[in-house]
């Protein structure tokens, strides 16, 4: 056999051994963007506003590929909105570096008549929590119902509203319920466990 021969035959063979390998990742690529697509159609992407009077696309700009903090307030609370805020706080400052480059916190409004994007600007201010990586979502009455609805914690009473914070590694589908009394450490651990699945996977 050529040289030319000989090197046309290692080509077709090592096409060969690399065919399975890309029809993998092709499959694996097409798996991504199911799951991506479903948690979209789920989560849905009705429109929001930051506390920034940023108009944002929940799933795309809120959720997607980040771990996140959820927790749902309302801006004229005077017990356990403030209190909860407050214990994020804890949690955003014992994260140190990891908060805004791994993980997001994210309030949301369960009474979005009052809770205008001006009115969450002071409450995030008044309560230190006015960062980037941390968004104060409120919008259009029946957006925020539904997407309320559709993380589980909607409430008729708004008195009466969850305050179990939700904590996901959205890339993982990976959700879980956290207590109120679970102490700030705690959830630090359980969100920096969060952002180790990706390092896993």
């Amino acid at each position: 056999m050529d040289f030319k021969k000989l090197i046309a035959a290692a080509s077709v063979a090592f096409a060969l051994m690399l065919s399975p390998a890309l029809h993998a990742s092709d499959a694996s690529d097409a798996d991504s963007v199911a799951a991506e697509e479903k948690a979209r159609n789920y989560f849905t992407n009705l429109e929001v506003i930051d506390q920034d009077g940023r108009k944002l696309k929940f799933y795309d700009d809120v959720l997607k590929d980040k771990v996140v903090a959820i927790n749902f307030i309302f801006t004229n609370c005077q017990g356990a909105c403030p209190l909860m805020t407050r214990h994020l706080t804890l949690v955003r400052d014992l994260l140190g570096p990891d908060v805004g480059s791994e993980i997001h916190f994210v309030s949301v409004s369960i009474d979005p008549v009052r809770d205008t994007p001006a009115a969450m600007k002071e409450f995030a201010q008044t309560h230190d929590a006015d960062q980037d990586y941390w968004r104060f979502v409120t919008g259009n009455p029946k957006n925020l119902e539904y997407i309320v609805k559709k993380l589980g914690q909607y409430n008729d009473d708004v008195e009466a509203h969850s305050t179990l914070l939700l904590a996901a590694n959205v890339r993982t589908a990976h959700w879980t319920k956290i207590p109120p009394n679970v102490p700030p450490n705690g959830v630090v651990e359980r969100l920096r466990m969060l952002v180790e699945e990706d390092a896993a996977n």
